[in-house]
């Protein structure tokens, strides 16, 4: 695009003038490229930031009366593809100045990020590739909710009971171990390739949902386009994290989780299809296809993984098995109560409830949304204070409104959802980044592929659990009660024995990328 320009114009004491031509340091940092000798003129030029183009020049003209007259041209555009609508009235309005800033002393200084920008700057080169990654977690949002959204619907087409639908559901999830060799493969043949691979794969294998004859068949597809969708999620996960810097990695992880939002609430939005016919479901599986060359484009345009690129050495599993167990036991808790809550959600609201289709996109939509609220909160914290304790409380709190969520009706029923979703919706940016922090880049992948593997075991025990659960009850709410002591399991772990990993370069937390580099290895934490 064209590089804007923002003109701004003060007049200003002497103090003022010296506090304009300081180097900028919020969601920049400048470099003082050149001054006049009468000191009244000055060029800037961007030294760390996300821009493709920087430029600002400072003019000031001493007036009759005393101090001076400022002329200020900002030329600029920014490093991020695809978003950059959103972001752009954001710097812009960063940019300029009706007066000049404060000045502080050394004890005061530091950096003033806006609380749209990640606590640590992002340069050109991680915010395009974040940029694209997150258009790359679109699809896996919409391939990893089209067949909860579509089940009911499914199985009412099918003559599919409950318990049947809670098995499939249960059994698509066998699909986590063809995602496990396929990033297990990223940690030999690189990132790049396999995102094209999967992204390729699940909108291949969603378009063949579409002409499932029964049950059976529908679970068939889907098990492969979940395997895709999740591979594809677990590697922008990885490559977020080999980009990002050390104070931005939580960040990172909540903006992906957002995109991947929206592209489950196009899944929700298509919903309503699923009322104009029995078998109109299916065109929500055929849709991926007509966005298939735009994640291609993408895919193919984001670059290998620059820790990936750079030298490392082959790491085992030895030494990291703590570690793995650890976070492959969180994540097997945390879905195993999750997963039936979100999977069984449009059943609940359908069948005790009577919920139409519109009236199921209508109440998702409303609920959901503001999770937003909670991933961009969660993800800020996470990454100012610490992931621990935002972690553990977003689990705890989040799990006991989901749960009272089944148990009433009206507008607690709402309320509970809404106020659920926001803070369970926290516990994405502050835990997910746990997976790729602490391995190696030489086991990056396949650890975080093990990882998924035990969070799909302990999904599919609550699924069959919750479905049975429903049969014996009569109702999802005492079922979904029992399960909600997963959430609090993982809060104990994540207090006790998760180490604090904010801040801390991937090389400190690995030891052995450091060696490789040539840097002085660092004892990482324990577990």
């Amino acid at each position: 695009m064209t590089p804007r320009t923002t003109v701004n114009e003060l007049d200003v004491d002497q103090d003022g003038l010296h506090a304009l031509v300081q180097p900028r340091d919020d969601v920049l940092l400048e470099d003082l490229k050149s001054a006049d000798p009468s000191g009244h003129d000055f060029h800037f030029t961007c030294a760390e930031g996300p821009f493709v183009a920087y430029d600002r020049t400072l003019h000031a003209d001493r007036l009759d009366g005393g101090g001076y007259h400022v002329r200020e041209e900002i030329v600029w555009d920014i490093a991020i593809p695809l978003w950059g609508a959103l972001f752009r009235p954001l710097v812009a309005r960063q940019l300029r100045r009706t007066e000049p800033p404060e000045v502080l002393d050394e004890d005061q200084a530091a950096r003033q990020a806006p609380w749209w920008s990640p606590p640590a700057r992002l340069d050109a080169r991680s915010s395009s590739i974040l940029s694209m990654l997150c258009g790359l977690s679109m699809l896996t949002g919409y391939l990893g909710t089209t067949i909860t959204q579509t089940m009911t619907y499914a199985a009412k087409e099918f003559g599919a009971s409950t318990a049947q639908q809670g098995a499939t559901l249960a059994a698509v999830r066998i699909g986590v171990l063809l995602s496990l060799v396929l990033v297990t493969l990223s940690d030999r043949q690189g990132r790049k390739k396999l995102l094209l691979v999967c992204a390729i794969g699940g909108v291949a294998a969603s378009v063949a949902g579409a002409a499932s004859p029964g049950l059976v068949a529908l679970g068939g597809t889907q098990t492969v386009a979940r395997a895709f969708a999740t591979a594809l999620a677990v590697l922008i996960g990885v490559v977020s994290v080999e980009e990002m810097p050390a104070g931005g990695r939580a960040y990172a992880a909540s903006v992906l989780a957002m995109t991947a939002a929206l592209g489950a609430g196009m899944a929700v939005i298509l919903l309503p299809v699923a009322d104009l016919g029995i078998a109109t479901w299916r065109i929500v599986y055929i849709v991926p296809l007509f966005g298939l060359p735009f994640f291609v484009r993408l895919a193919r345009k984001v670059p290998e993984s620059r820790r990936f690129v750079r030298p490392h050495g082959r790491a085992t599993m030895r030494g990291h098995r703590g570690r793995l167990a650890l976070l492959a036991t969180a994540g097997f808790f945390g879905l195993l109560f999750l997963a039936p809550v979100s999977q069984f959600q449009n059943e609940f609201l359908r069948s005790e409830h009577g919920f139409t289709a519109i009236q199921l996109t209508i109440f998702t939509l409303a609920t959901n949304t503001p999770g937003g609220i909670g991933i961009v909160v969660g993800g800020r914290l996470a990454d100012l204070r610490g992931r621990r304790t935002v972690g553990a409380v977003a689990s705890i709190v989040g799990a006991i409104l989901l749960a009272v969520g089944y148990q009433v009706s009206g507008a607690a029923l709402w309320l509970a959802w809404m106020a659920g979703t926001v803070i369970a919706a926290a516990t994405v940016p502050a835990l997910g980044v746990y997976g790729a922090e602490l391995f190696p880049t030489s086991l990056r992948g396949r650890a975080n592929g093990l990882i998924t593997l035990a969070g799909v075991c302990g999904s599919s025990v609550g699924l069959i659990l919750a479905g049975r659960f429903e049969t014996h009850f009569g109702s999802f709410g005492p079922g979904m009660a029992i399960l909600a002591i997963g959430p609090f399991i993982v809060a104990a772990l994540v207090l006790t024995l998760y180490p604090e990993t904010a801040h801390v370069e991937l090389e400190v937390l690995n030891p052995e990328d450091a060696l490789e580099a040539g840097a002085v290895a660092i004892t990482p934490p324990m577990l």
